[in-house]
């Protein structure tokens, strides 16, 4: 739990710094967006992504991929919206952060195992 707490507060810091529409405010704002964004995603992910699976008569549960990168998306536009500490000048930008974000979890990932 820590390591992926670790994951996600260096993947949030690397996205603030590649994209311009995804700010955070210093080290504490990657760890509270961080933090936020995994109590989230375990908390209601699985739900957003049965919604989705559900309403688009099972194309979402085959194209898993691109339904979580859809789930992270709306999730960090729901964080973005609960913490100061995060700012997203869009939906689009949420879109690349989820996929920035899925890139930087997937290397470390790879590392770590």
């Amino acid at each position: 739990m820590l390591t992926t707490f670790i994951v996600n507060t260096i993947g949030v810091w690397l996205t603030a710094l590649i994209l311009p529409g995804f700010k955070v405010e210093g080290l504490s704002g990657a760890m509270t967006t961080a933090l936020l964004f995994g109590l989230l995603n375990w908390a209601m992910g699985w739900l957003i992504f049965t919604i989705i699976g559900i309403g688009t008569l099972g194309v979402g549960f085959l194209l898993a991929f691109a339904t979580w990168w859809l789930v992270n998306a709306i999730v960090l536009k729901i964080v973005d919206g609960l913490t100061d500490r995060l700012t997203i000048d869009g939906f689009g930008w949420a879109l690349g952060a989820g996929a920035c974000m899925s890139l930087v979890g997937g290397a470390a990932a790879k590392l770590l195992n």
